[in-house]
């Protein structure tokens, strides 16, 4: 099943989910198209045991 990070990173955006977990074996496919993002400073990482990282969205506030 091939997953659609485009879509994902948008729900991760807009709040419609707290966490998108990215396993190891998807990773490079993942950062293609994180690096597009316009906001993907705001799109933060966490390495867990396994290899996988769980990745959520935080605002700037201002």
């Amino acid at each position: 099943m091939t997953i659609d990070y485009q879509v994902e990173i948008n729900k991760l955006k807009a709040g419609e989910i707290e966490k998108l977990v990215v396993e190891r074996d998807d990773f490079f496919e993942f950062r293609e198209v994180w690096l597009k993002d316009s906001n993907r400073d705001a799109i933060i990482g966490e390495a867990s045991l396994g290899g996988s990282v769980i990745y959520t969205y935080q605002q700037s506030v201002e």
